[in-house]
């Protein structure tokens, strides 16, 4: 296999297939693994019986192992949705980090991840805004990458986004709703993703910045609309 990106260490995994209805990816889903070390990683996500894989995985010291050739759908995000998008994998390229998920993430693993990302969003000219973690499709069943990975240095780079602050009453749901967040999930279910991925800190009920924040990103980032609003 020749990796797709040039940086990036070929590591076959058989966990995959053809994307389906003839899709191509516009979207980037995020993980990280939750497991002790990277090769422990990288065997469980090439292992047949598992059942499971991503296109790329980045160890700790920012080396880039891809496992599925992006032109094929990776078994990465499993159930859940974004927007219109039920069928994630075959719209996707999946990234897993390797890490446990309770610490920070390491400035080279970053680093490659950003350098992995401006490839791939230029080749399939993805936005900024279908940069999605694992928790914002599949809410309340997957919290990855988790509250320690920074989404306003990615935001800072250009390759995802980042709400402006600006509190106001309203119909919280129903902006993270047009933002992307799925239908099926109830209002505490999406605002736990929702805070998990822009305010990890936060804790409560629903309140006027949650609101406000959602509000700006719906605004400005409707799902599915490829360029945001002025």
């Amino acid at each position: 296999m020749t990796p797709d990106h040039s940086g990036a260490r070929p590591f076959p995994s058989p966990n995959c297939g053809p994307r389906r209805d003839g899709a191509t990816p516009d979207m980037i889903v995020l993980h990280h693994t939750g497991m002790p070390d990277c090769d422990g990683a990288r065997a469980r996500l090439c292992d047949p019986e598992a059942a499971v894989s991503a296109h790329y995985l980045i160890s700790e010291t920012g080396t880039i192992w891809q496992l599925v050739p992006e032109a094929l759908r990776a078994w990465h995000a499993g159930t859940g949705r974004w927007g219109a998008v039920c069928d994630v994998n075959s719209r996707s390229i999946g990234v897993e980090l390797a890490s446990p998920g309770n610490t920070p993430f390491s400035e080279p693993q970053m680093a490659a991840l950003e350098r992995l990302m401006r490839d791939v969003m230029a080749r399939w000219n993805i936005a900024p805004a279908r940069v999605i973690a694992h928790s914002d499709m599949a809410p309340g069943r997957k919290f990855d990458p988790s509250a320690r990975f920074d989404w306003r240095r990615l935001a800072l780079s250009g390759l995802s986004v980042w709400p402006e602050c600006a509190a106001q009453d309203g119909d919280f749901l129903g902006h993270a709703r047009a933002f992307g967040y799925t239908a099926e999930a109830d209002e505490a279910t999406i605002l736990s993703a929702f805070r998990l991925r822009f305010r990890p800190w936060a804790s409560g009920p629903c309140d006027a910045i949650d609101t406000g924040l959602a509000a700006d990103l719906a605004r400005r980032f409707p799902v599915d609309r490829a360029t945001p609003a002025a």
